[in-house]
C-alpha cells in the first residue's frame, strides 16, 4: 500500500480492491498469509548488486526510474516484500503445505530485467522464486507460463539461455515492450526453452485458450517441471485501459483449469504470481476467477487448434514436436 505511484496505472488501489474483493468471499477457501521480506541472497541470485543497491536509492529518494517506473519512500519494503512473497509461496508449495496458491502483491516483476527497472517493476518476482526453487530447494525444472498482455521480457531476459526454465509467454503483438518475436526461441543451452507466442490486438478467449491447449500443454508436459508458475497479469481482459485484447474473466479461469489439469497430471504443485491488470472490476473477478479455477479444478475448455496455433506451430514444433495437434 505505500509503494506510492500517484494516479499511475499500478497504484495501491489495484490491492485495495483484491482485498475487499476476496474477503467478502471468505478468501475463496485460501489461506491468506502475510508476504516476508525476501532475504538478500535470493535477490542476488538474480540482480547483481548494483542493480538492488539502485532500487534502494531510487526509492529512498522517490526518484523514477522512468515514465512507466516510479517509486516512493514506500516502495523499497514493497518491493522486498512482493519478492519474499513469491519466494513464500513457492516454499509452501514445494513443502507440500497446498497444491496450490496466488501471489497478490506489488509492484509487478515480469519486465524487471537482470539491472533494469522498467514497466512498473522493480525487481523480477517470479524469476527470484524460480531461481530459489533451483537453487536452493531442488527443483529439476520450472515451467513459467505469462499471461499477461505485455511479454514479459525480464522473466525471458533471466533465462534466456537457461534450459532447467521453460518458460512461454502469450502477449498482444506488436505492443509495449517491444520483445517476444515467434522467433525468439532463447539461446545457447536455453535455446528451444522460450515460446514466444504473440497474439494480434484483438484476440480473444478461442486464441488464447487454443495457444494453452495445443503449444503451452503439450510442450510443458514433455518439459516434465517439478514446479508451475504463472505470471497472471489480467490485462488482456476486454476491459483493461492498458491491453487490447478480449478475454473476460471466465477466460482466465478455462486458462488457469488447463494448467491446474497439467499440474495435477504430473503431480506437481502450480503456483500464480500478479502482474498486470489495472481496470479494478476486471481484476478482482479475474483474480478471483483464476483462484477458484486452480484451486478447484475442473475439466479445461477444449478449442479447435485454429489458424494461430497452425502459424506458431513449425517455429515452435521444431523443439516440441508434439505441439499443434
Amino acid at each position: 500500500m505505500e509503494h506510492d505511484t500517484g494516479a499511475h496505472p499500478e497504484r495501491a488501489e489495484r490491492i485495495r480492491a483484491l482485498d475487499t474483493a476476496l474477503s467478502e468471499q471468505d478468501w475463496l477457501g485460501y489461506q491468506p498469509r502475510e508476504a516476508p521480506a525476501v532475504v538478500e541472497d535470493a535477490l542476488l541470485a538474480v540482480h547483481p548488486p548494483e542493480h538492488v543497491e539502485s532500487v534502494r536509492r531510487h526509492c529512498e529518494t522517490g526518484t523514477a526510474f522512468d515514465l512507466d517506473t516510479p517509486t516512493s519512500p514506500g516502495s523499497w519494503d514493497a518491493a522486498l516484500h512482493a519478492a519474499g512473497g513469491a519466494v513464500a509461496l513457492v516454499d509452501a508449495l514445494l513443502d507440500g503445505e497446498a497444491s496450490t496458491g496466488f501471489c497478490a502483491l506489488r509492484p509487478p516483476g515480469h519486465h524487471a530485467e537482470v539491472a533494469r527497472a522498467m514497466g512498473f517493476c522493480l525487481f523480477a518476482n517470479i524469476s527470484v522464486a524460480a531461481r530459489h526453487a533451483i537453487d536452493v530447494r531442488g527443483a529439476e525444472r520450472v515451467l513459467i507460463l505469462d499471461w499477461d498482455v505485455h511479454h514479459g521480457n525480464g522473466t525471458q531476459a533471466i533465462f534466456h539461455s537457461a534450459p532447467e526454465v521453460l518458460f512461454a509467454s502469450i502477449h498482444q503483438w506488436p505492443f509495449y515492450p517491444g520483445t517476444g518475436a515467434l522467433g525468439d526461441a532463447g539461446s545457447g543451452a536455453g535455446e528451444g526453452y522460450t515460446i514466444n507466442l504473440p497474439v494480434p490486438r484483438g484476440s480473444g478467449e478461442d486464441e488464447w485458450l487454443a495457444l494453452v491447449e495445443h503449444v503451452v500443454v503439450p510442450a510443458s508436459r514433455t518439459f516434465g517441471p517439478d514446479l508451475i508458475l504463472v505470471s497472471a497479469g489480467f490485462d488482456a481482459h476486454r476491459d483493461d485501459p492498458l491491453g487490447e485484447c478480449s478475454l473476460e474473466a471466465v477466460s482466465f479461469a478455462h486458462m488457469a483449469r488447463h494448467v491446474r489439469s497439467l499440474a495435477e497430471e504430473l503431480g506437481v504443485p502450480v503456483g500464480a504470481v500478479l502482474e498486470g491488470g489495472y481496470d479494478l472490476e476486471a481484476l478482482t473477478a479475474s483474480a478471483a476467477a483464476t483462484m477458484e479455477a486452480l484451486s478447484a479444478g475442473g475439466k479445461p475448455r477444449s478449442v479447435e487448434p485454429g489458424p494461430l496455433v497452425a502459424a506458431v506451430a513449425e517455429q515452435v514444433g521444431r523443439y516440441w514436436p508434439e505441439v499443434g495437434g
